[in-house]
């Protein structure tokens, strides 16, 4: 049976209320990327680090997931070949969908990582400057995801599933974050056929053989439906 592997990003959360890079009067317009997203801005101002990451998990520990979530956790659960989810966000929204097994390429809201041992743990609601490891005692406790200039988690077992996979779909991704970015074409040199969904095109549109735009809440649980009539 055919294997699906599917690329999520921003997109897909943003019709459940969390922003993208892009929005303006997020979070995200708030800050320089370099002051909240960079281990040099964790080092220069943690207080300022912390806080906007207390932020974003209490923001998505309220939201709920949208029909696109639910429509990808229904393809893994219907589909007779293998699905692999692999996402950019750090929410818990697949989950919360009832997605499987995700693969969450950029760490999570929910998680806590030692700077110091490399411990990592369930983060409090509210993590403080000076949290401490519960494995080493130091206090470098910060949230566990993926910053710019950061290797993304689990790489070999993503380029591998790329490799072997007879379609490759991207969802609400903008193009502009490598090596993500780059997953399409991997994908295309193995032989899969690839499609992107977005709301709009993305830098990358061009390297992909079919794709619908629009809402996720939309254009994804009909191309699911379609899927799935095969």
């Amino acid at each position: 049976m055919e294997k699906i592997v599917i690329l999520t990003g921003a997109g897909i959360s943003a019709e459940s209320g969390l922003g993208t890079f892009r929005d303006e009067g997020g979070l995200w317009s708030q800050h320089r990327i370099e002051d909240v997203a960079t281990p040099d801005g964790f080092a220069r101002n943690p207080q300022l680090v912390q806080e906007f990451y207390n932020a974003r998990r209490q923001q998505a520990a309220t939201a709920k997931p949208n029909p696109a979530h639910v429509a990808l956790a229904r393809l893994q659960a219907e589909w007779p070949g293998e699905v692999i989810l692999v996402t950019q966000n750090v929410d818990a929204l697949h989950e919360k969908g009832g997605a499987q097994d995700v693969l969450h390429m950029h760490g999570t809201l929910a998680g806590a990582l030692c700077a110091g041992c490399g411990h990592r743990w369930t983060a409090p609601d509210t993590m403080r400057v000076g949290e401490l490891c519960p494995a080493c005692g130091a206090g470098g406790g910060r949230p566990d995801v993926v910053w710019f200039g950061e290797i993304p988690y689990f790489m070999d077992q993503i380029y591998a599933h790329l490799g072997a996979a007879d379609l490759f779909a991207a969802i609400g991704t903008s193009g502009n974050v490598y090596p993500a970015a780059g997953f399409v074409q991997e994908a295309a040199m193995a032989g899969a056929h690839t499609i992107e969904l977005n709301l709009d095109p993305s830098e990358v549109v061009s390297n992909f053989a079919e794709t619908r735009f629009g809402p996720a809440s939309k254009t994804v649980p009909a191309w699911v439906d379609e899927l799935l009539r095969r």
